[in-house]
């Protein structure tokens, strides 16, 4: 196949481009600089100059190519909002030219479990949780994709992590590390037996390739390696690896201490793949987030020296 990824230079869909290339496919990736450009060909990919806003420039793409991984999104959370009505704006430009081009054609998107309902374990069936603004916003995406399995497109939504970790940011690990290494403390809330699911960015990106193959059309996928991971391990493992103090932050002196990030460090995400592992074979292998915590902490040093 010839496979479009948007966000084909970022932490994961660099993760996921290389899957692809190594699996036989071909891959365009849209990027948005010069040194992303570099980067794809240095990977054996063809490269795109573009953003999500640039749809005529998206749609030409996923009309040249027989899948696409929509894997970008604008991580603006000063206009949250925005950002969500441009991802859907882009899924729609995409999933509309698959469908007039006909044929096997996959549309893949990404969401988050961090969508879905807090405090139980939640499995590819569960819906986002409208009564959380952010998530309303943001998972008003899924359905938008799925609808295009109604015009033939083969359509499927891939649910990332807290943390999607490897050798890299890390998603929500970075955060965490950045502000035990600000602080000079790491800390958790309360007791800390909040929980994360947790993946790791290889074992997405089979699943990413996995999906675009041979998804069946409206499928969600979890990649998910770990159910739960309590906070309080994360801190800990963290506090050993920057040799500082572990801590418990009280409730009320979170939002000192995590600032906006202290609603994600808190959250209790839990979240089962069995459904995934099932309908697609896939079994994650990878590193479990505490064995990637001196990992991500060596990569973060190097990156600042």
């Amino acid at each position: 196949m010839r496979v479009f990824v948007t966000g084909s230079t970022g932490f994961i869909g660099t993760a996921v481009v290389k899957e692809l290339l190594s699996a036989g496919h071909k891959v365009l990736g849209l990027t948005r600089s010069d040194k992303g450009v570099e980067q794809l060909k240095s990977q054996g990919a063809e490269a795109l100059h573009g953003t999500l806003e640039d749809l005529e420039v998206l749609k030409k793409a996923a009309s040249e190519c027989d899948a696409v991984i929509h894997l970008a999104f604008i991580h603006n959370f000063a206009d949250f909002v925005g950002s969500c009505t441009v991802d859907r704006a882009a899924i729609t430009a995409m999933g509309s030219i698959l469908a007039a081009a006909g044929g096997d054609r996959a549309l893949v998107i990404t969401s988050g479990t961090m969508m879905l309902p807090r405090g139980r374990l939640v499995d590819e069936d569960d819906a986002a949780d409208t009564t959380n603004p952010m998530s309303a916003a943001r998972g008003v995406s899924e359905p938008v994709c799925l609808d295009f399995a109604n015009q033939g497109v083969r359509t499927s939504v891939v649910r990332l992590l807290p943390t999607t970790h490897g050798a890299g940011t890390s998603g929500f690990m970075g955060m965490v590390l950045n502000i035990a290494q600000q602080k000079g403390v790491s800390a958790y809330v309360g007791e800390g037996q909040n929980r994360w699911c947790a993946g790791h960015r290889d074992d997405a990106a089979k699943l990413y390739r996995l999906a675009a193959e041979k998804a069946e059309p409206g499928s969600i996928f979890h990649a998910v390696g770990e159910e739960g991971v309590p906070l309080k391990d994360i801190a800990t493992e963290v506090g050993k690896h920057l040799n500082i103090p572990v801590v418990s932050i009280p409730l009320e002196k979170a939002e000192d201490h995590f600032g906006w990030f202290q609603s994600s460090d808190m959250a209790d995400n839990t979240a089962s793949s069995t459904k995934t592992r099932d309908r697609l074979g896939w079994t994650p292998t990878g590193l479990t987030v505490i064995e990637d915590v001196p990992i991500i902490i060596d990569f973060m040093k190097s990156q600042a020296a």
